[in-house]
């Protein structure tokens, strides 16, 4: 049976355990409506659209009908 034979310190411990987790930032695109950053594939917060066709209705919009 493998027994280690010094304790491992916490340093060497933590570098091993984050070699393999590394933080990249989001991928955005434009929205090709509104201009605004956006998560690809995905609904437009601030318009509503998604490709190009409007999936949610602004609730201003129905307010003022």
């Amino acid at each position: 049976m493998a027994v280690p034979k010094h304790k491992v310190s916490k340093q060497r411990r933590n570098t091993r355990k984050s070699a393999n987790s590394t933080l990249t930032a989001p991928t955005l695109v434009e929205c090709p409506k509104c201009h605004e950053l956006k998560k690809p594939h995905t609904v437009c917060k601030k318009c509503g659209t998604y490709k190009n066709q409007t999936v949610v209705e602004d609730k201003k919009k129905k307010e003022t009908k």
